[in-house]
């Protein structure tokens, strides 16, 4: 299965806007979503900060700031 992962921050207006994007085309494809905060994890802070939100899938940057479904849906189209 397919695993498309969040990342972002509580209070960020994008990161809103991209998880809506990326729940609606997973709910539709039958992907996986998990979020992770780049504030509870400092790895990621320090690979994302600048980035947020951002989008991985199967583990590979996807995108990010934001999130076009249609390349999105292609992509685990792609992967299916």
């Amino acid at each position: 299965m397919t695993t498309v992962t969040l990342i972002g921050k509580p209070g960020c207006h994008l990161c809103d806007e991209a998880r809506a994007v990326v729940e609606k085309v997973a709910a539709d494809t039958g992907a996986l979503v998990e979020e992770r905060d780049i504030n509870q994890e400092p790895e990621l802070y320090d690979a994302y900060w600048e980035q947020i939100p951002v989008v991985l899938v199967d583990g590979e940057r996807h995108t990010f700031w934001r999130v076009d479904e249609g390349r999105l849906r292609a992509e685990l189209a792609a992967r299916s």
